[in-house]
């Protein structure tokens, strides 16, 4: 068997964490509440399109040629300055690493970091992409919980003593994937204190904090960090185009240094042509504008799918409020599970998708939650949707007592 020849960390009896997230369900009347994408009808195509254009005209033929292995020098600088206005993160375009998404940025921390058997902590529900990163470097998983303000930080200080060798902390503080909650300023600083005090290091993974529809950015845990600590991680995903395949880290000292080693294993660079055109958008453009917009669009959308939990979900079921972001995670009773539940009944008849709890835990060993995503959907959508969805719930939660 050629799999004799895989390294362990292939395990082709453990499936990838991203493996079957979406169901191609082709009924017309079908609605997905899966995939966490933009809304595409709000992209800035044309002035991305004059922004390609420009960069091609400034550099020439020179663009097209090998360029610098932490990107281009003057977007690392413009986005230095925009953690510095918007995160309170003093940093110098030195200190940033452009690359290939977020997800990438967060497998070379990983992979800078975590050999086989290292023990990892990670929020639960965790952002599945995380864990399909981590996953690759064969981690011992140690789960924290989340309350209403962010990470559980008691619970944390427990498992720090109980696991005195923990290396590595993954946290999403900002309208949080899955679950849409937000790390207080609190806990952002006191989690800071304790990776000094237990010696571990944090990644801040943060694409959706621009996107807050009441209120600017908090302080980025970064912003904390005052021994080189912290990696934080952002994307110009959610606030430009996904397609763009371009995140970014600031990190510090021997830290930036060893990420820096592996990106070069890695690919040498991302792409340096769109990081010229990314560059000259935000050159000739206002990018806080153009965020403003989505912001508005994002927070009517947010609003119809709370209303929907509101009107059409029963009683029993529990659900997040977010204030930003793009998604919201639904809490059913204990014994319901979501994953079986959706592909026995609620796809194939409600023509209704949606992420089961499983994928977001490291052991797979929650089963009775989900995540829906409100941010490529018009409220109207959304409301037809939540009310067929309701309905299904409903009628799982009958047939379930009926048995009892």
């Amino acid at each position: 068997m050629m799999t004799d020849i895989f390294a362990t960390r292939v395990n082709p009896d453990r499936p990838s964490a991203l493996s079957g997230l979406f169901i191609n369900d082709t009924d017309p009347s079908a609605v997905s509440f899966a995939a966490g994408s933009p809304n595409e009808s709000l992209f800035p195509v044309a002035a991305m399109k004059r922004a390609f254009s420009d960069a091609i005209d400034d550099k020439g033929p020179h663009l097209f040629q090998y360029q610098s292995v932490a990107g281009n020098d003057s977007l690392r600088a413009k986005l230095a300055a925009r953690i510095g206005k918007w995160g309170n993160v003093h940093t110098t375009a030195a200190n940033i690493l452009l690359t290939v998404g977020g997800q990438q940025a967060i497998d070379l921390v990983a992979k800078a970091v975590l050999n086989p058997g290292d023990d990892i902590v990670v929020e639960t529900p965790a952002y599945v992409g995380a864990l399909a990163a981590f996953d690759i470097y064969e981690p011992n998983y140690h789960a924290v919980g989340l309350e209403p303000d962010g990470l559980d930080l008691n619970a944390l200080e427990d498992t720090l003593k109980r696991h005195p060798g923990i290396k590595l902390l993954y946290t999403v503080p900002d309208f949080h994937n899955p679950t849409g909650i937000t790390m207080s300023v609190t806990k952002r600083e006191a989690l800071v204190n304790l990776a000094n005090k237990y010696d571990f290091i944090i990644i801040e993974d943060s694409p959706y904090r621009d996107l807050d529809y009441v209120a600017s950015p908090l302080p980025a845990i970064k912003s904390f960090d005052t021994q080189g600590r912290v990696v934080f991680i952002s994307s110009m995903s959610k606030i430009l185009m996904p397609e763009l395949r371009t995140g970014w880290l600031v990190a510090d000292g021997e830290l930036f240094d060893a990420i820096f080693k592996m990106r070069q294993a890695a690919d040498l660079e991302a792409c340096g042509v769109i990081h010229a055109a990314i560059d000259a958008y935000m050159t000739h453009n206002d990018l806080d504008a153009h965020v403003t917009v989505l912001k508005d669009h994002y927070k009517r959308q947010c609003a119809a799918m709370i209303t929907g939990l509101e009107d059409y979900f029963p009683d029993e079921v529990t659900f997040t409020r977010p204030t930003g972001g793009f998604f919201d995670w639904v809490t059913l009773p204990e014994g319901i599970d979501a994953g079986k539940l959706l592909l026995s009944d609620i796809q194939p008849h409600a023509h209704i998708n949606y992420v089961p709890a499983t994928n977001f835990y490291p052991y797979r060993d929650v089963h009775n939650g989900m995540r829906l995503c409100f941010s490529g959907l018009t409220p109207a959508v959304i409301d037809d949707g939540m009310h067929r969805l309701g309905d299904a719930v409903k009628s799982a939660l009958h047939d379930v007592e009926a048995l009892k």
